[in-house]
């Protein structure tokens, strides 16, 4: 089964018009994206958008032999004009299922927003899923009977990675399921950015025109099984490790600082962070990190370990001159290389964060200077032991390994 994406944009294509913004500003020639329109092995289209006969034309495709034209979302705007020998376009009643000519099987998938998803079932036995922008299927709660496996699913990642997080977690999307981004709108910077956020979902996007073979793999990105996300004070650094790890289900977070009763400020900076993660994610506080680095299980997402330096060197004594002559470092040594040995052999999928705090200011204290000096020693021993090292600046990450 073929899928030639017509167009991969949001529905007002992307730029937008009359769209100033930084995005929309660069989103031109290659990485300009008509709607998003697809045509299955030349007989089934889904979402008729404006110029599709001549996206078609470009892409070496014609609608010549279209039987069925579905539509997913209500469309905004004048009407699309229907090119001749096209039959009308509809949308399937929830649950319907289709039979084409062609040997094609569709069913209409619930959502939980307006509009339909198709899953598409090629006469050679390929399955595809297609979800409509700003969706995730109905229904794929927790408990959900296991489903049958898409080859592919072209969905809007980034504006719905909880969708894709519910459907890995019924095994809808497995390993090798071919995950595309659809919809694409002004929320990420084309080119590089575009790809490193998405690599990190397992999900990759094409251009417009482009003809996919559903069941084929090869494209399909591996998710680093070890991050670190480097960043100072307010960058993003944590706002970007909960980004890597939305559209996977059942992550557990480790919380590093402690509740620090009666601390009110504190206790803000913690709701603000539990207020943007998923529903879905589980919490523990805890700074005994080895156990759970050897244990096999859902993703970890580890804040921070920043934190967890200042409990060892409490546990240790490190503020003490006199105690970390006496075997205080050693104990701090001993302890940063069992940390960075769990994360060596750690088969979970493990985001860690940190902060980078050895381009400020030199600290007025010998016990700030050896805070800093460890932090450093920390990172470096950690960050060897990840496929993927990245370091947030302003908001914006720069991807320094992997």
């Amino acid at each position: 089964m073929e899928v030639t994406l017509l167009g991969t944009g949001a529905p007002a294509g992307l730029p937008r018009p009359d769209c100033s913004c930084a995005v929309c500003a660069t989103s031109l020639g290659a990485h300009a994206r008509a709607a998003t329109a697809l045509l299955v092995d030349g007989a089934l289209l889904l979402d008729l958008t404006p110029g599709a006969a001549f996206a078609a034309a470009r892409a070496g495709r014609s609608l010549g032999g279209v039987g069925q034209v579905l539509l997913t979302h209500p469309h905004d705007g004048p009407p699309v004009e229907v090119p001749a020998g096209l039959p009308q376009p509809a949308r399937a009643q929830d649950g319907r299922d289709l039979a084409l000519l062609t040997g094609h099987r569709v069913r209409a998938v619930a959502m939980d927003a307006p509009g339909t998803g198709y899953a598409v079932t090629g006469p050679d036995g390929q399955r595809l899923l297609y979800l409509p922008p700003g969706g995730a299927p109905a229904g794929l709660e927790e408990g959900s009977e296991p489903a049958e496996r898409y080859d592919m699913v072209l969905t809007d990642v980034v504006g719905r990675p909880d969708g894709l997080a519910k459907l890995r977690a019924v095994g809808a999307v497995g390993p090798t399921t071919d995950v595309v981004a659809v919809h694409l709108d002004h929320d990420v910077a084309p080119g590089a950015e575009l790809r490193r956020r998405l690599a990190a979902a397992g999900a990759r996007a094409v251009p417009d025109g482009s003809t996919l073979t559903v069941g084929v793999y090869e494209d399909v990105p591996d998710v680093p099984r070890r991050t670190m996300v480097l960043g100072g004070a307010r960058s993003g650094k944590s706002v970007e490790a909960e980004r890597r790890l939305e559209s996977f289900p059942d992550v557990l977070y480790v919380a590093t600082g402690g509740s620090r009763g009666g601390d009110t400020e504190w206790a803000s900076r913690v709701a603000a962070h539990r207020e943007r993660r998923p529903g879905s994610w589980r919490t523990t506080e805890t700074c005994d990190l080895e156990p759970l680095l050897a244990q096999e299980g859902a993703p970890l997402l580890i804040d921070c370990l920043s934190l967890w330096l200042t409990d060892v060197m409490d546990s240790v004594g490190a503020w003490d001159d006199a105690l970390w002559a006496d075997g205080g470092e050693r104990g701090l040594r001993s302890r940063v290389t069992e940390l960075a040995r769990a994360v060596r052999s750690a088969r979970r999928t493990v985001v860690l964060v940190s902060n980078e705090v050895g381009s400020g200011i030199v600290p007025a204290t010998a016990s700030g200077r050896r805070y800093r000096d460890e932090l450093g020693r920390l990172n470096a021993a950690v960050a060897q032991e990840c496929e993927q090292v990245v370091l947030v600046v302003a908001g914006q990450a720069l991807v320094l390994r992997g």
